[in-house]
């Protein structure tokens, strides 16, 4: 079954000829300014991302609660980096582009009222390889820097983004046997959703090092069925890495760039290409059967899963996830997770590395995760937010 479209996008190959040009692009310095959604991390903002991403965790919202913590206030969720700048769209004119795995070391909190500034490298591509989604692609790698407004930084992430050939994708149409949306039953819908109010909290009871064992699992965290107002939301905080727009703004952005939008046969609309995150027919067009989440989205959901667990005393040093299939409206995801080494890391911090899988009501793998995380400890009298707090 070949997935067919209404929908016209910009179409290339990929020739030698672009492999050539973008190959010369490597370590090229990016323009963040019209991409950037939050640049200060004000009370609103901070409770605005966590309430698109379904994070209720008091420390981001509660000032009476936060108060009593070692921040002595409310402090971004680490993930709200990503409503901050979640990215740049570079490169590579009329491939597809889809965002498969994130690496973030986290340096220091953000606190509340804190400015941010940015920068964005294109690091270069691997590839073409074989691929069984679109015969051959290539993997980009793109760096973010967030930094506070002392010019200290605050944490660096690192994006690969595949790049596939739309019209190859639509023919081999890997994805298009799947039944979607899927078909759930009332039954089933209410014990999901039950499961998903059913968010644990680690919060102000320490977690200590001493305490964890290898081998014990973490907190599940269910999120879906995913809906059209969850693309909303996330791309309302800023979780797509696009200028979003509308009427003559967009259209003057359009007419500019013809190759950034194109025509919904049922509205006559001019749509940019993120709507493949909420318009079925943009998202055949990128070979794909029904629309689908946003790599930050996800990312932030997995930052979620680990920040339960770890507490409000805990600190969350580094995570990387890898995105090993589609998360389509109507699918439902459970991160799952387990302590898989606990050491003293070569900064002398009592940590624990964490291993995360994810999967989703077909029994596949949507996200493989790894996490370290510092802790506080009874022994050696440490608490890793001293020396973060106090270097603000």
């Amino acid at each position: 079954m070949t997935i067919s479209t209404k929908v016209k996008m910009a179409e290339a190959e990929l020739s030698s000829e672009l492999i050539e040009e973008m190959r010369k692009k490597a370590g090229k310095k990016l323009y963040v300014d019209d991409v950037i959604f939050n640049d200060k991390a004000t009370k609103r903002a901070i409770r605005r991302f966590a309430d698109a991403i379904g994070d209720p965790n008091p420390l981001w919202r509660d000032p009476e609660y936060a108060k009593k913590t070692k921040y002595n206030g409310i402090v971004a969720p680490p993930s709200w980096i990503f409503s901050a700048l979640s990215g740049v769209q570079f490169g590579w004119r009329g491939l597809a582009g889809f965002h498969i795995a994130t690496e973030v070391r986290f340096i220091a909190p953000i606190f509340l009222n804190d400015s941010l500034q940015f920068e964005a490298t294109y690091l270069g591509f691997e590839g073409p390889r074989k691929s069984r989604f679109a015969e051959k692609v290539v993997i980009d790698s793109f760096e973010e820097k967030y930094l506070n407004e002392n010019n200290k930084l605050i944490a660096v992430s690192v994006r690969k983004v595949l790049r596939a050939e739309r019209k190859k994708a639509r023919m081999l149409s890997y994805y298009a046997n799947l039944k979607l949306p899927h078909p759930w039953k009332e039954e089933e819908l209410e014990k999901i959703e039950n499961e998903v109010l059913n968010i644990k909290i680690r919060g102000n009871k320490i977690r200590y090092w001493e305490d964890v064992q290898e081998g014990e699992e973490l907190y599940e965290l269910v999120k879906g069925p995913l809906g059209v107002m969850d693309m909303i939301a996330a791309m309302s905080v800023g979780l797509a890495p696009a200028h979003i727009a509308g009427q003559a703004v967009a259209l003057e952005e359009y007419r500019k760039r013809p190759a950034w939008a194109f025509r919904d046969p049922d509205t006559y609309a001019l749509e940019p290409l993120l709507a493949v995150h909420y318009n079925k027919e943009a998202a055949r067009a990128m070979g794909l059967p029904y629309p689908y989440d946003l790599g930050p989205q996800r990312q932030s959901w997995y930052i979620q899963h680990l920040t339960n667990w770890i507490g409000d005393d805990g600190w969350l040093k580094w995570c990387y996830g890898e995105y090993r299939r589609f998360v389509f409206l109507s699918d439902v995801i459970r991160f799952k997770s387990r302590v898989v080494k606990k050491y003293i890391d070569r900064e002398g911090e009592p940590c624990v590395d964490i291993e995360t899988n994810t999967y989703n009501q077909r029994g596949e793998n949507v996200l493989f995760g790894r996490a370290t995380v510092a802790l506080p400890s009874k022994q050696m009298g440490y608490h890793p937010l001293d020396k973060r707090v106090r270097s603000k």
